[in-house]
């Protein structure tokens, strides 16, 4: 039972890989925080990236370090 979990997870996530890769993620990134969420949230959405669900992030912040 366990196996068909990890297996459904794994192919879940390479679904996500590729729905990103087809919406051009890898290739157009700024490199900020917000690129590298709206990928990540992508990756986890999986398969549901072909029904519509399209999430991005638009701002993100970083701590800053304490001076």
């Amino acid at each position: 039972m366990s196996r068909l979990f990890s297996t459904l997870v794994f192919v879940w996530l390479i679904v996500g890989v590729v729905a990103a890769s087809q919406r051009g993620y890898f290739t157009h990134m700024s490199q900020n925080c917000a690129d590298f969420g709206t990928i990540a949230l992508n990756i986890v959405a999986g398969p549901l990236n072909y029904v519509g669900v399209d999430p991005r992030l638009s701002n993100c912040t970083l701590p800053q370090p304490s001076k």
